[in-house]
């Protein structure tokens, strides 16, 4: 296969779990892609040889953390010099907490609230301008559904993922006018690493309380953001909730 397309598809977040699985998805359907994590770049040129050799399509692997607006700044200056832009973008970097909010320490916030929400803003503000250049674009916001109900000792996870809806709504109004769909996918329990620190017992009781009797795969996230990314154009500023019935 060769690329089907000559502007890329940008998922942030991607050396692993539902980001990892976009990229696979998009890649096999012809699209370049840009890869991102900020820990492993073994992980990161791990994927980017497989979607090269799988493929056959351009892959660019960018290790930063995206919760620097300059960092950001670099990944789409690096973007533009090879590719000339983008027409989609992928917002999946994301990191979770879990304790009693009174327990957590500033710096502890900003880091996730940087991650989760700044790498977003950072990414659309920076994509926008390609994307109106081209009076079309789409951006899709990965969440979840703690965004949209809350959870104990996940406070500021809940509102992190409370403010990407948020923005997903408004700027889906704003950008609409330029043929630029924005939506969001409020995901469930999702069988990724995040959810590593649960044993078997405490997995099986959780499966039990979702009337689908399971967890998610990546897989089946990234197939939606593929939907998403193919969808009619009137479709924008929503969040749509994936998580089996449990919410």
């Amino acid at each position: 296969m060769q690329a089907l397309h000559t502007k890329p598809v940008l998922i942030t977040g991607s050396a692993r779990g539902i980001g990892k699985a976009a990229a696979l998805r998009f890649a096999k359907e012809g699209y370049p892609v840009v890869i991102n994590g900020r820990q492993s770049i073994d992980a990161l040129n791990a994927l980017k040889t497989q979607i090269e050799t799988s493929f056959h399509v351009p892959c660019m692997a960018f290790l930063g953390d995206l919760g620097k607006f300059e960092t950001a700044q670099k990944l789409f200056a690096e973007i533009e010099q090879m590719f000339g832009g983008l027409e989609i973008l992928v917002n999946n970097a994301g990191i979770s907490h879990i304790g009693l909010l009174s327990e957590m320490t500033a710096e502890e916030w900003t880091a996730l609230m940087d991650t989760n929400i700044s790498s977003y803003f950072y990414c659309c503000k920076l994509a926008i301008p390609y994307m109106v250049s081209q009076k079309r674009g789409c951006i899709i916001n990965i969440s979840s559904v703690w965004g949209q109900s809350g959870a104990s000792c996940e406070a500021a996870y809940c509102a992190s993922k409370g403010a990407v809806n948020a923005l997903t709504k408004a700027l889906g109004k704003e950008l609409a006018p330029s043929n630029i769909q924005v939506n969001a996918i409020a995901c469930g329990v999702i069988d990724t690493e995040m959810n590593a620190f649960l044993d078997e017992q405490e997995r099986q009781a959780l499966k039990e309380e979702i009337p689908a009797g399971r967890f998610a795969s990546p897989e089946e996230v990234a197939d939606l953001i593929w939907q998403f990314a193919h969808t009619n154009s009137y479709l924008t500023g929503q969040v749509i909730t994936f998580d089996g019935g449990w919410t």
